[in-house]
This record gives C-alpha cells, structure tokens and sequence, in this order.
C-alpha cells in the first residue's frame, strides 16, 4: 500500500460530500431522526416510569432503542452501492486517471460515510439532552448519553464495513440491493425472538445463546443498551440472569460495543483489500 497523503483523501473526501448533499438521503435520515426524537420527547417526558428511567435519561435511552433498527438499514443504504454503481457508470474509471491511489480513495469514502450517518446522529442526542435540561429541568444524564453514542457508533460501523464489503464484491447494483436487504433482515430477526426460537427448538444452553448474540451486532447493541437501563436484564429470563451473573452489566456493555466494532473492522478491512487489488473497471 502506498504512503497515505491526507491532502488527496481530504479532496476525495469533499467530492463525495457534496455527493451526499446532491443525493438528499442525508436530509432525510436526519429529519427522521428529528421526527423519531420529537415523538418521544412528547411521550417519553411524563411522570411515568420505563425500567427505571424517567425524564430525559427515558427519552434518550428510548431514541436509541429505535434506531437500534433503523441505523444499520442507514448505513447499508450509504455504502451498499458506492463502488459498484461507480464502476457500473464509469466513475471508477474516470476518478483513477487523476493521481491519487486506491486506497486514498476508500479511505475517503469511508469517512464520509460514516461521519454523515454517525455525527447527525450524534448531535441530535445531544440536543435532546441539552433541551431536557434547558426547558424542563432535567439533569443531562452524561452516562446514559455516552452509552448509547458508543454503542450506536459502534453498530454503525459495523454496517458501514458490511454495506462497503458487499458494495466491493457484488458488482451488479441491482443484486447488491437485494444482499443488503437481506442482511438488514438476518439481523433484525436474529433479535430476541429469533434466540428464544432457537432455544425452544434445539434446547440451546445460554452460553451458546450470548455466542449467537455476540455475532449479531443489533443484537449485542440491544443487550448493552438493555443493561444500561436494568442492570439485572430480569426482563430477558434465564439468558438475562446468565448474562448478570458471569458478566455483568459492565461487561454486556463492553460486548455491546466491543463486537459490533470488531465486526465492522474485519469487514473493512476484507473490503479494502478487494478493492485495492482487484479488478475496477
């Protein structure tokens, strides 16, 4: 691999921006996330109670619950086709007749991607906690809202390094769409009641359980984001008093950021080595 010039990627990097912004699909994944923050700042500031949390700490811990679903479907969306439609249009072709290397290029992409779905993200919890705190007197809960940032960003990245690995291999856009909803579907069903089927079909015992959730980033966001509300995780049955027992609410918050990110990572990584040395045009 060359030497990286951060100049070449910083300019990469303006040219897909602006990408974005000719796209529009940055303006609505951050209305949505606008639309989905004020319906539970509506319903969620009340004086009733959900496991625990009341106030802002509920608001924000209830945005993220959501999203849990809805931003790795963002991610596969925003990287699912950037080099196979660009190879598919003569993009690639064009773009690498300037001199700059490969994986400039991907890096740029990649930074790009991540931060227009990560930072949207990021800034609308943290408006909601400071209008929490503003308007009604609600204490900014810094644990909660630190949690769910390092927990969403993780998943994030870990879709962003799927959606870019199935971007690089499969070069057709149109089959590219029907693997990224697919994978957008194994994870969302792998979610509780998929585990709870496997359980009930092959009798699983609970270490092969918190295995198989481990693998499933959604699944390992939501046990982290779980634990933070009830540290106990009563509400998940035996898999929930496994989890307490030999981990701790500590440790499912470190699998819960720690494997989406592993994820991601190796996924990435396996994307950059087939983009840079395999066949673009």
């Amino acid at each position: 691999m060359r030497r990286t010039d951060r100049g070449r990627v910083a300019a990469l990097a303006r040219l897909d921006l602006a990408e974005v912004f000719r796209s529009r699909w940055l303006a609505f994944s951050v209305t949505l996330y606008a639309v989905l923050a004020g319906i539970f700042v509506l319903v969620g500031l009340r004086e009733s109670t959900v496991l625990g949390f009341t106030g802002t700490g509920r608001v924000l811990l209830s945005v993220s619950h959501v999203l849990v679903l809805l931003l790795p479907l963002l991610a596969l969306v925003a990287t699912g086709q950037l080099v196979n439609r660009a190879r598919e249009d003569g993009s690639l072709e064009l773009l690498f007749s300037h001199p700059f290397a490969r994986h400039e290029y991907f890096l740029a992409l990649t930074a790009v991607r991540y931060a227009v779905i990560f930072l949207p993200f990021a800034a609308l919890m943290l408006v909601t906690a400071l209008l929490g705190r503003l308007l009604l007197a609600n204490p900014v809960p810094w644990l909660v809202l630190g949690r769910s940032l390092a927990v969403c960003g993780a998943l994030i990245w870990a879709f962003t390094g799927v959606g870019l690995t199935i971007s690089v291999v499969v070069r057709q856009p149109a089959r590219a769409v029907l693997v990224l909803l697919g994978v957008w579907v194994l994870g969302a069903a792998l979610l509780d009641f998929g585990l709870i089927g496997l359980m009930l079909r092959f009798k699983l015992h609970a270490p092969t359980v918190i295995a198989l959730a481990a693998l499933n980033p959604v699944e390992a966001a939501r046990l982290a984001l779980l634990s933070s509300a009830e540290p106990t995780l009563a509400i998940l049955g035996p898999v929930g008093f496994y989890l307490t027992h030999r981990l701790g609410p500590a440790w499912v918050t470190v699998l819960g950021v720690a494997s989406p990110a592993i994820l991601g990572t190796l996924a990435w990584l396996v994307a950059l080595r087939r983009f840079v040395r395999g066949d673009l045009v």
